[in-house]
């Protein structure tokens, strides 16, 4: 069997109410300015950026997250205001939580070791986030975007139960391909 590589990462996607308030926000900036790139997928905080990965290996990577997050305590998470990098991207941001630091960085050693993936930037500063605009932000209307989003804001909070793959193929939407539920034993509040 050939190998086709395709592109998966790893995700914290909430659902519900403030789900549909982030994209309500990304629904705003398409209407308002034609943003439109930030609806290839749902709202969602990474934990580890995309990758690529050989399509006919999948059970091999997700028997190797799955006992991983099995150990990993679910926790509360907070999202309050907006944020921007430069003027390229413009993000809801997530309040500083020890809990999702570790996370990630377990994860980011765990994908090293075990699944072979480089270390990223992005690993090292890991910088938690939920995107609404990048890619076709136009640098000179950025301050105009910025400004839109700000004034409707955001706030909210979730429990985060479970961490989720998504995979891209191929001229289709990032789709979730699997969720790997978190240990309840342990919850620790984290609001």
């Amino acid at each position: 069997m050939p190998k086709v590589l395709q592109k998966y990462f790893i995700a914290i996607v909430p659902e519900g109410n403030l789900q549909q308030q982030a994209t309500d926000l990304k629904l705003m900036l398409k209407d308002k300015f034609n943003l439109k790139y930030a609806l290839r997928s749902s709202a969602h905080v990474t934990l580890k950026m995309p990758f690529l990965w050989n399509e006919a290996k999948e059970e091999r990577l997700c028997a190797s997250l799955e006992p991983f997050f099995a150990t990993q305590s679910a926790f509360g998470l907070n999202f309050s205001g907006i944020g921007n990098f430069g003027e390229r991207v413009i993000y809801i941001k997530v309040k500083k939580n020890g809990l999702l630091s570790k996370l990630q960085s377990e994860l980011a050693w765990l994908c090293q070791r075990e699944l072979n993936q480089k270390q990223e930037l992005s690993d090292y500063a890991y910088h938690p986030h939920m995107t609404v605009a990048f890619k076709d932000v136009k640098k000179k209307h950025f301050p105009e975007y910025l400004e839109a989003v700000k004034a409707i804001g955001f706030s909210g909070k979730m429990q985060v139960e479970k961490v989720t793959l998504l995979k891209k193929l191929h001229g289709e939407p990032w789709t979730i391909l699997r969720s790997f539920p978190l240990s309840k034993d342990h919850v620790s509040p984290g609001m």
